[in-house]
């Protein structure tokens, strides 16, 4: 108990120095208003180098490849450097990334989830060129859905360009092992627990975590379904604050999923994560659909009848949304090779060639879905139909300081357990980064 009290003195003491990230003065939006310089469209053929910065190395990088090929194939005289930085969504990459922006070297661009994610930072730093001519030069005014267009730019413009549409509140497993357990996927937390204890007591872990951002990424799927769609956009939008009954119980519901999860998660990816449910070790796993492509491309398992999915517990009919994107810095040294890389990421062609290998859907809405596997059509089925709500480990509701801050919450929280503690300190960095009440 005193090492919980210290950790929240510890907690706010930090918040009140402003040594969060989100406190940092050098991310903070200048005090003038925005510079909303464009970018220049030229008909040059570019040439050069082009650097791609990105997280998409290992099990991922055969996306990344079809797509570099396919702007290789239009512009032969660009040298494309696959600068990528590994790391689970994007936790080192981010890091390397602020300091090259700080430090006045940029790449020609940069993966980035789109939503506050980029405009929360680098937006509002004044780091970022408007894309808007070139939206409306490719026509993708048209063809990308209007709310994701609204979600990707501000009054001042628009900052990055879609390449995937990927869904976060999924519940992985293997139909043969549920049929062995004698279970089923849960439609529910309270049938997960049920389930949970039958599994326990087969000696198989009933939820298999990894590293931080795993279970940042699982708290979300459980903050929607506590919290239900609509109380769960009504947290970032501040009509709810973080220290509500409802989001305290969101805390202690997630501490109870928690016991049922494996103990060596600070030591393993997110993949090994998803090998435990493939080899049996583990029943279950909540995690983006970039997993559908890891389970497809790399482990190469037939969706449907070798893997098997769900809408995470209590989630059914919400689609938990984040897109990768991409955009142009101010003060590249190749903004020709940019601009023509983020046609390509933009395009029918780039984004039928990138999404089936990984495991996303593309953001536009004339997809041939016939080049897609069983999971990605049902993807893009619900993404049709269902209620859209943004990822907060993913970028789209909240901006990098607030993703950061909740890190350390989470971590805070995982020693601790205390439900309201957690509560309390996430007020406090929503409060600090400029979120909610």
């Amino acid at each position: 108990m005193k090492k919980s009290i210290g950790l929240l003195i510890v907690l706010s003491l930090m918040v009140s120095a402003g040594l969060f990230a989100g406190g940092q003065e050098e991310e903070k939006a200048p005090a003038s208003p925005m510079d909303v310089e464009q970018v220049v469209l030229t008909d040059k053929a570019p040439s050069g180098d082009l650097e791609l910065f990105s997280w998409w190395a290992g099990d991922e990088a055969p996306a990344l490849e079809a797509l570099i090929k396919v702007y290789e194939s239009k512009y032969p005289n660009v040298n494309v450097i696959n600068a990528t930085v590994t790391g689970g969504s994007g936790v080192n990459a981010k890091a390397v990334l602020k300091t090259r922006m700080l430090g006045g070297d940029p790449p020609e661009t940069f993966q980035v989830h789109a939503g506050q994610e980029l405009i929360g930072t680098w937006v509002a730093a004044n780091r970022m060129l408007d894309l808007t001519p070139l939206f409306e030069k490719e026509g993708w005014m048209d063809v990308f859905p209007k709310d994701l267009i609204n979600l990707i730019g501000t009054d001042k413009g628009i900052w990055s360009v879609p390449v995937n549409i990927h869904r976060s509140n999924v519940l992985w497993y293997i139909p043969d092992n549920l049929k062995k357990w004698g279970v089923e996927a849960p439609k529910t937390w309270d049938d997960f627990f049920t389930v949970a204890e039958t599994l326990k007591s087969k000696g198989v872990v009933p939820l298999a975590v990894a590293q931080t951002w795993t279970v940042n990424h699982l708290w979300e799927s459980v903050a929607l379904g506590v919290l239900g769609a609509d109380d769960y956009e009504a947290l970032w939008n501040g009509e709810i604050s973080w220290t509500d009954p409802r989001v305290v119980k969101v805390w202690e519901t997630f501490g109870k999923i928690l016991s049922y999860t494996n103990m060596d998660a600070a030591s393993l990816s997110w993949q090994q994560a998803t090998d435990m449910v493939v080899i049996g070790d583990a029943a279950f796993n909540v995690m983006g659909d970039w997993a559908a492509g890891y389970l497809s491309t790399t482990l190469n398992i037939e969706p449907g009848s070798g893997y098997g999915w769900a809408p995470s517990p209590d989630t059914s009919g919400v689609f938990i949304f984040l897109a990768d994107s991409f955009g142009c810095p101010k003060g590249t040294n190749n903004p020709d090779a940019t601009l023509s890389w983020l046609k390509v990421c933009g395009s029918k062609e780039g984004s039928d060639t990138f999404n089936p290998l990984k495991g996303s859907i593309s953001a536009r809405t004339d997809s041939d879905l016939s080049l897609y596997n069983v999971y990605s059509q049902s993807a893009a089925k619900d993404f049709a139909k269902d209620r859209i709500v943004g990822s907060l480990a993913h970028g789209v509701v909240a901006n990098e300081g607030f993703m950061n801050d909740f890190s350390t919450v989470m971590e805070m929280f995982l020693t601790s357990r205390n439900a309201q503690q957690a509560a309390n300190a996430c007020q406090a960095i929503a409060i600090q980064n400029g979120i909610g009440k």
